[in-house]
């Protein structure tokens, strides 16, 4: 049996897996943002950003070497961000989340659009740009004092620049926020992931650990990518359609 909505085919066995799988774990890339609008990092490189190279903005040495230029970047980044909504494909999530007894959300966006959704276990991978921690002591720090001289805020502890709390170029992803999406895709039954490239690891080995552990796995995104081969189930097309398609097949809206 196949099930027709939104336009997409989706087949009966894995409605019938989303409708009895116990542990869910999805993982989602800047694809699933840029439906509300919120541009990939090398696409919101434009007007006065425009003649900029990401390595002069995004590393730990680019902060060192001109810390107001890169503070910059991510207040215009964040101010751009109080713009935008999460869409239906982030609703969508949230709502799958409270149908399955275990969820994870592993996520390669620093936007924080899944908590605004009403998602709940979330992993950031990259961090979140809305929160900003001291580049000494790695703390996350809530309240700080804008400086007169225009430069970055300085820790209230230790008087470090505050920074980003985000994964920059050269360095490691969070060891815990790492391991505990690797633990979950290692023990789940369905695996969804849905507008990611495959591309950057180590998160792009989270659907394969999976795979590897028996769970079914599927790609939702408009073109293949490097994870389509592994993949059980491909739905191509936005994930804004395609997740509240997925989701309203699994648990149809009745209909009094």
């Amino acid at each position: 049996m196949r099930f027709v909505t939104a336009g997409y085919t989706i087949s009966g066995s894995l409605i019938q897996r989303l409708r009895t799988a116990k542990r869910v774990v999805v993982l989602t890339g800047a694809g699933v943002s840029a439906e509300s609008g919120v541009p990939t990092f090398r696409d919101a490189l434009t007007g006065l950003w425009a003649t900029f190279d990401p390595l002069e903005l995004a590393t730990p040495s680019a902060f060192a070497r001109n810390p107001k230029l890169v503070w910059d970047w991510y207040a215009e980044r964040r101010a751009q961000l109080l713009q935008v909504a999460p869409n239906a494909g982030h609703l969508a999530l949230a709502q799958l989340e409270a149908r399955v007894p275990a969820f994870l959300l592993a996520t390669q966006n620093v936007d924080g659009l899944h908590a605004r959704a009403g998602s709940r276990e979330i992993v950031e991978l990259h961090g979140n740009i809305a929160r900003v921690r001291c580049s000494r002591e790695d703390r996350v720090v809530k309240r700080w004092d804008e400086p007169l001289d225009a430069m970055p805020p300085r820790c209230p502890a230790c008087q470090a620049y505050l920074r980003p709390d985000v994964v920059w170029f050269e360095e490691m992803l969070p060891s815990g926020a790492l391991e505990r999406a690797e633990a979950a895709a290692r023990d789940c039954d369905l695996l969804i992931v849905a507008g990611t490239s495959g591309e950057v690891y180590p998160a792009a080995a989270i659907p394969q650990y999976a795979k590897s552990a028996g769970a079914r796995v599927v790609e939702v995104n408009p073109n293949p990518t490097p994870l389509s081969a592994l993949a059980d189930d491909t739905l191509r097309g936005p994930s804004a359609v395609v997740l509240p398609a997925l989701v309203d097949a699994a648990w149809p809206a009745r209909k009094d």
